[in-house]
């Protein structure tokens, strides 16, 4: 039998913070033996062992780490490293990772290579995540329940997933209008967020522009965000935290100047809206608050200590 079907301990590697908070919704945490430098939730996980390093430096404003992101791609080189070492030694049974972002986390292909370089671990199952749609997010809880022996946990995760979604849609189809919505991805350059965002904010009552479910985060210019006539802008950039988003005062400032008329809402883009696990469903409660936030005056409450509405 494979690892994921055996009853004794099966360790799992995560090197995805979605990923990470799946195996443990799942109630696999005390099989998690590693993650990535970026898995920080739930705060249990955070003494595990860490295989990934960044080759940028992420500490600087949104347009530097645009600037390094470009660079070490035009170099040709992966942006994070993996302890091939320490993968070694932890001799995991299943790794859990993704090809979707090659700047969300390290790259399936150094996955693969660090494994063949494992010889004496030729039965190491890697689960790839691709998420690109909300469906495909709520099919991965079962892919990966499935690949750790917990079908029937998969199962209920998803279930009770796909009940809180049903929910706020239902409420938000109650609102007497749809607001144009922009969400931004990156605010330096303006990026708009792709893939699941667009199903997001419809599900919140909005209307999403100029992106389309299902495909990549398009860029733009200020001028386009103006031409998009958004009622709503939600700021949420990949990675950055609330704090660290209001800090990008000058961006922000620009994208205010742009779009007159929107109402901007900063929310917590590290946490939320940007990582493709269970977490999905806050943020589609954060989303439904900054659209119709007197229709969601609860979830608004709920969500205060993570969203900032600059008008």
């Amino acid at each position: 039998m494979g690892a994921a079907h055996r009853k004794d301990l099966v360790k799992i590697v995560s090197l995805l913070p979605s990923a990470t908070e799946l195996v443990c919704a799942l109630g696999a945490a005390d099989d998690l033996v590693g993650i990535s430098h970026e898995c920080d939730f739930p705060v249990e996980i955070r003494d595990r062992r860490v295989l990934t390093r960044a080759r940028i430096d992420a500490s600087g404003s949104s347009a530097a780490i645009d600037a390094a992101v470009r660079g070490v791609i035009r170099d040709a080189l992966s942006i994070y490293a993996v302890d091939e070492a320490g993968l070694a030694a932890l001799a995991p049974d299943v790794i859990i990772t993704q090809d979707l972002c090659e700047v969300c986390a390290v790259s399936l292909d150094d996955v693969r290579a660090a494994v063949a370089r494992l010889a004496h671990r030729a039965d190491v199952q890697i689960v790839t995540l691709t998420p690109v749609r909300l469906d495909d997010v709520l099919g991965d809880v079962e892919r990966v329940a499935a690949a750790l022996g917990r079908a029937a946990a998969g199962r209920q995760v998803r279930a009770a997933l796909e009940a809180r979604i049903a929910s706020i849609a239902a409420r938000a189809r109650a609102a007497s209008s749809r607001p144009r919505v922009v969400s931004l991805e990156w605010i330096d350059p303006l990026m708009l967020g792709g893939t699941w965002m667009p199903e997001l904010i419809e599900l919140a009552g909005g209307l999403a522009v100029g992106a389309e479910a299902g495909q990549p985060a398009p860029t733009i210019s200020l001028d386009d965000l103006g031409r998009l006539a958004p009622d709503v802008i939600v700021v949420k950039p990949c990675g950055f935290d609330l704090a660290r988003a209001l800090g990008e005062r000058a961006a922000l400032a620009a994208v205010a100047a742009a779009a007159p008329g929107a109402r901007i809402v900063v929310t917590d883009g590290n946490a939320f809206f940007n990582r493709p696990g269970p977490r999905l469903v806050e943020s589609l409660e954060i989303m439904a608050a900054c659209v119709h936030p007197d229709l969601f005056a609860d979830l608004a409450a709920a969500h205060r200590d993570v969203m900032v509405d600059l008008r």
